[in-house]
């Protein structure tokens, strides 16, 4: 692209430099006249935004002027975010991102950078990947979304594009992926939401979604094209609804380079928990009887990885693994003979005949027939571990595992505090959001969070530095294993996983452990001399260059 003048310059996020612009730079870029006359440096500029968030009370307000930040100095606001990542990671994206997409189409203001695919007229579709292609060809990375299963909140349609884009922030402010070769994808396939299709602001197609052969059919479409037009990116499946997010990891996952972080990111990162709390408890997976609330994507995914870590410690079939895993939904533990079951369900029910006299109708029942060790929620139901419940586990098992992983806060299954005075201090406890820490009894507890920003950054980065064929299940065991190796629990009341405040320096080591297990697998296509400086090389850092 040629730019001819200095608002070429300006109007351009991934260039702007705003007050940092230097006085060669405004004369050979014609700015003079265009900026106040003071040249400032990039932490000056950072102090300001800094003090603008500070007299900001609502998260969602600083989530918006971060968000326009973003869309006017792409350096600054990464600058701003790596700098304050504690503060600032929970602003740019969980929890406040739910609250961003609720709102995006009534506040909206401006398109975000992302591509807006409409599934209703698919004679379009490749016209629209070229279009942006145009502007920008060269993609390592492609966050997509269709809305239908954000977070915790279910289908918000084309608002889910803030899903898109805030995930590609955190992979650049994590692992460093270069936010010019990243590209956030709303696929519009209309929406079940009914407040939305009776809202005349709402900015999608006010159509039911898809039906299931319509929606496989697009996909299969929309996958092709991207791979012609961005050969070399990398497809991350991102807040689709389970029974579509299964699908489409099922049809592609052999076929390209691509992975789904709710199912495998997120189970990925309960992995890293779990062998977290093992270090402690000493109880070894294949003696772990794990109760997972919550049979959805997530669910399904969590118990994918930890049965694939069980087989590969123990070379059990997985009919055999299978019977550490006990799922729970709506209606009780998964059972054979429950219809409308998804095809994960199905893999881990168990057989009613089994179970005709044992209540399993809910949590407190199950705990009370299998003595769990383990117990991960992944729900979105408030307050579901409840004291009763807590206190069974802990009659039975030293060191309980608890995992209460559903997001926002408001929406966990249960609070550390609680778990750590039900338990006396004896549970093993990850958090899905961040938690302060618990002083009891003159203990100060330090609670470890299983963010997925800890893995799939790392994750994603070490795929693309080897330009790996696929990702796969050996990848993300490798990644789990890299994250859990990252903090010694041997100190009483320590964290079990990584603070967001090594984000880096975890990311880095997720990248260098998944790039060399991809050249083990031998699925890599590039060779390098060394992998952990082809990951620092990749790394990129929010520093002005010469524009």
């Amino acid at each position: 692209m040629t730019l001819k003048s200095g608002f070429d310059y300006m109007n351009n996020p991934l260039l702007n430099k705003g007050t940092a612009f230097t006085s060669e730079e405004r004369l050979n870029y014609k700015l003079d006249g265009l900026l106040p006359p003071i040249i400032e440096t990039i932490e000056q500029q950072a102090l300001r935004i800094e003090n603008q968030l500070e007299n900001l009370e609502s998260p969602l307000h600083k989530h918006q002027l971060l968000t326009n930040l973003y869309n006017e100095n792409r350096t600054l606001y990464y600058y701003v975010v790596t700098k304050n990542v504690s503060e600032y990671l929970p602003i740019i994206y969980t929890p406040t991102i739910g609250d961003a997409v609720i709102h995006y189409h009534t506040d909206y203001t401006a398109p975000d950078e992302a591509l807006f695919i409409d599934a209703f007229t698919p004679e379009k579709l490749r016209a629209s990947v070229e279009n942006y292609a145009q502007n920008n060809p060269n993609i390592d990375m492609i966050v997509i979304t269709d809305g239908e299963g954000v977070l915790g909140i279910g289908d918000w349609g084309v608002n889910g594009v803030k899903i898109a884009v805030g995930k590609l922030a955190v992979y650049t402010v994590a692992a460093g992926l270069s936010p010019d070769r990243v590209l956030p994808v709303v696929i519009d396939a209309g929406t079940n939401n009914k407040t939305l299709l009776e809202d005349s602001r709402y900015l999608g197609n006010k159509r039911p979604r898809l039906s299931e052969s319509d929606y496989d059919t697009f996909i299969a479409q929309f996958v092709e094209v991207m791979s012609d037009v961005f050969p070399s990116a990398i497809l991350h499946w991102e807040d689709f609804g389970r029974a579509n997010a299964s699908r489409i990891l099922h049809n592609y996952r052999d076929k390209i380079c691509t992975f789904n972080d709710d199912i495998q990111g997120t189970g990925a990162m309960v992995v890293a928990a779990a062998l977290a709390t093992i270090n402690v408890s000493n109880i070894p997976l294949n003696k772990q009887k794990i109760i997972i609330f919550g049979a959805g994507t997530a669910g399904i995914g969590i118990a994918d990885q930890l049965s694939g870590q069980l087989m590969r410690e123990t070379g059990l079939p997985f009919e055999s693994a299978k019977k550490h895993f006990y799922l729970m939904d709506r209606s009780g533990l998964v059972l054979d003979n429950m219809t409308d079951l998804t095809d994960g369900q199905k893999k881990y029910s168990h057989q009613a005949s089994d179970w005709a006299s044992v209540p399993t109708d809910t949590l407190e029942h199950l705990v009370e027939a299998i003595h769990p060790t383990m117990l991960i929620g992944c729900s979105g139901v408030t307050g579901a571990f409840k004291e009763s419940i807590v206190k069974k586990m802990a009659e039975h098992t030293e060191r309980p595992a608890i995992l209460p992983l559903s997001n926002p806060t408001k929406l966990a299954e249960a609070t550390a505090a609680d778990l750590i005075k039900w338990t006396d201090g004896k549970a093993l406890i990850v958090t899905g959001s961040p938690s302060k820490p618990v002083t009891y009894q003159n203990i100060t507890y330090e609670i470890g969070q299983a963010n997925n920003a800890l893995l799939y950054p790392g994750l994603g980065l070490g795929a693309l530095v080897t330009r790996s064929k696929f990702i796969t299940d050996g990848m993300l065991a490798a990644a789990s294993s890299a994250v859990s190796d990252q903090i010694s629990t041997n100190e009483l009341g320590a964290a079990l996983l990584p603070h967001v405040r090594t984000l880096r320096e975890t990311s880095r080591a997720v990248a260098i452990a998944v790039a060399n297990q991809a050249i083990k697998e031998n699925i890599h296509q590039v060779e390098l001399a060394s992998v952990t400086k082809a990951v620092e090389r990749e790394m990129w850092q929010p520093t002005y260059k010469g524009v």
